[in-house]
């Protein structure tokens, strides 16, 4: 068996070997209208990873994610809820700048989200964050989720899907920040919910929850959208800080399941 350490190796080899397939593509026509083809960064170890919509000009010019004006908003996102670029990885949904900022198109998305999900694979992230609309449509359309259009984002926003075992919590993009400052306390409460997401509920290990679905007793989707991912929102946990008698048989929502008993 690989240790700790192996296996953080073999990942990395993994990724630099498959970055270089990113740095090279030319599957679509912005192959030939961008600098760099950018690849992911930050933490691959990381339980979240962040995915953007494409880089911008000065992204595209020194080949790094989130350095420009949305970048800096993103720092302040991350500050506020007490986080920082090393405790998370995040990645573009196309990978090469477009054109005057052209919204992309959907034969861009077909040929770019190649990239997309191959690094899924590899990151395995346990909570997937799209950014914007154009990220959080392809998520949650490609897995069945829910279908999203421009008028329909101010619905899933801060919102917990459950996507094939991933947790997935759509966000809007810093860069609207750019255009609308006054936003920045109504984007922080929801980029808050981040630092919950770093790591499990603190019970977990202990957990009536988690016994249960170990015997098979419970849909393992407690545990994915509570346990391991909006832990703060679960009755039993709050309760358990509280000293507050709770039974066994209550779910993470308050109810109680009388076939748990």
């Amino acid at each position: 068996m690989l240790s700790f350490n192996e296996m953080k190796s073999k990942l990395h080899e993994k990724l630099v070997a498959y970055n270089s397939v990113i740095k090279t593509c030319q599957r679509c026509g912005l192959a030939y209208t961008r600098r760099h083809a950018l690849c992911g960064q930050g933490n691959i170890e990381g339980r979240i990873m962040l995915i953007a919509q494409a880089p911008g000009k000065i992204e595209d010019q020194k080949g790094e994610m989130f350095i420009g004006t949305s970048g800096k908003y993103l720092d302040e996102l991350l500050k506020r809820a007490a986080i920082t670029r090393d405790d998370i990885y995040m990645t573009n949904l196309i990978k090469c700048k477009l054109p005057g900022n052209r919204e992309p198109r959907d034969s861009e998305i077909d040929a770019c989200t190649v990239h997309l999900m191959q690094e899924i694979v590899l990151i395995d992230p346990e909570i997937i964050i799209p950014l914007g609309y154009w990220a959080s449509r392809y998520i949650l359309g490609n897995f069945n989720a829910q279908s999203v259009t421009k008028n329909s984002l101010s619905d899933i926003w801060g919102k917990f899907y459950l996507v094939e075992s991933k947790v997935v919590y759509p966000l809007p993009h810093p860069s609207a920040l750019i255009y609308k400052t006054s936003r920045m306390p109504e984007f922080a409460e929801k980029y808050r919910k981040l630092n919950v997401l770093l790591k499990p509920c603190k019970w977990y290990p202990v957990c009536p929850i988690k016994h249960f679905t170990d015997q098979g007793k419970l849909d393992p989707q407690w545990v994915q959208l509570y346990c391991r991912g909006d832990w703060e929102s679960c009755v039993r946990y709050h309760m358990e800080e509280n000293s507050e008698y709770h039974p066994d048989w209550m779910l993470p929502d308050g109810t109680l399941d009388e076939q748990l008993r």
